[in-house]
């Protein structure tokens, strides 16, 4: 397979998006994105796994009709609060501005996850870390209930938890997901907890969203585009599967969202249905079938065999299970390779830490993000 050059026809300007910090994020990849999208006549375009929503909010924001579709509650949140949006940033200011105001008070989210100062050490008396102060989960407890009782729309009730998911994601102590949590307190934990009027935007076009299966929605949706970009997995053979799974990685998200108060389990307090056997993804699957072939690459021929739609941006990284060979044959296979573009960058910060030295390839080593643009057959 020949690997391209970043020319400046694949590279356009990027719009302004809006997200959390997130181990899967393609804020770094949109122009590209939307420089390959560029080289087709795409009027719809399906965003399958769509997770923070960036890339969803960059084609609705370049006038692309867009089908937003992930398993997690919280991006069917974030999908909700942007592209579903038909009022101004100025209409739901006294909605947060109400928020903000509210007396903290003690509750379920600080008995579980919030921490004192404890001279900058954020391990507790019950020997646990924490992800948040109690000074702000102590906020949290307060606005959660609040905008449970208030008779808000769907509109509006996507609106204030994506506002307090921002606001929580910088004042946390962690580094980026919810799987550990730092010894020593981060500098922004100290901070006060406060919310704003996410970045909304309008759009001319009819948006969807869903919360599905990706496999459940596929025939059911034809677009001109699909945009892909599936968990990766690992190509590390010591490395346990449930390291990537996202649904582990961002439970906390989706318990502020569902506000069900799950029985959680283990030193990071994951929600039960996050646990190893319940939240498995075939995507992370890294066993073979009996064919010989990684069970993850079989499911992304799936599903590009599945997409109804005329082409296919597919985004994978070289740190995933499948090989860029892997991944070469079987889009040969099952249509014309239009384009490809290869970018390196660094690795993530999950990928630095200590206990994992065991299993992840060299921190030093390029993390090589493809963009493969397919033709279906």
């Amino acid at each position: 397979m020949e690997t391209l050059s970043l020319f400046d026809d694949s590279i356009i300007d990027a719009p302004a998006t809006q997200g959390i910090k997130y181990a899967g994020s393609k804020l770094r990849l949109i122009p590209h994105i939307l420089g390959l999208a560029k080289k087709v006549d795409a009027k719809t375009v399906l965003d399958g796994f769509s997770g923070t929503t960036r890339v969803s909010q960059a084609f609705a924001k370049r006038g692309y009709r867009v089908f937003s579709n992930d398993i997690a509650v919280w991006s069917e949140v974030f999908g909700t609060c942007y592209l579903l949006n038909d009022l101004t940033a100025r209409d739901y200011q006294p909605l947060i501005d109400h928020l903000n105001s509210l007396l903290p008070i003690d509750g379920w989210f600080t008995e579980k996850y919030g921490g004192k100062p404890n001279s900058g050490c954020a391990i507790q008396a019950d020997g646990l870390k924490k992800p948040w102060q109690a000074h702000n989960t102590r906020k949290l407890d307060a606005i959660r209930q609040e905008i449970e009782d208030l008779s808000l729309s769907t509109l509006e009730k996507a609106v204030a938890l994506t506002s307090l998911i921002l606001a929580l994601d910088h004042v946390d102590s962690t580094l980026g997901h919810f799987v550990s949590y730092l010894k020593d307190w981060s500098p922004r934990s100290y901070n006060e907890l406060l919310l704003k009027v996410p970045a909304v935007f309008t759009s001319k076009e009819e948006h969807r969203i869903s919360r599905q299966d990706i496999f459940d929605i596929l025939p059911d949706v034809e677009v001109d585009l699909a945009y892909f970009d599936p968990p990766y997995g690992s190509n590390n053979e010591k490395m346990p599967p449930s390291r990537v799974r996202y649904a582990s990685y961002y439970h906390l998200w989706t318990t502020v969202c569902l506000f069900d108060n799950p029985y959680l389990f283990g030193k990071a307090r994951r929600r039960k249905d996050s646990s190893d056997r319940i939240a498995a993804s075939v995507f992370e699957e890294f066993r073979k079938s009996n064919a010989g072939r990684f069970l993850a690459v079989e499911t992304i021929e799936k599903l590009i065999q599945m997409a109804r739609a005329h082409w296919i941006i597919l985004s994978y990284s070289s740190g995933g299970r499948a090989t860029a060979n892997e991944l070469n044959e079987v889009i040969r296979k099952n249509g014309k390779l239009v384009d490809v573009i290869e970018i390196d960058y660094k690795k993530n910060v999950m990928a630095g830490m200590k206990w994992t030295n065991d299993w992840i390839r060299d921190a030093q080593e390029p993390n090589r993000e493809f963009l493969f643009l397919i033709e279906k057959s």
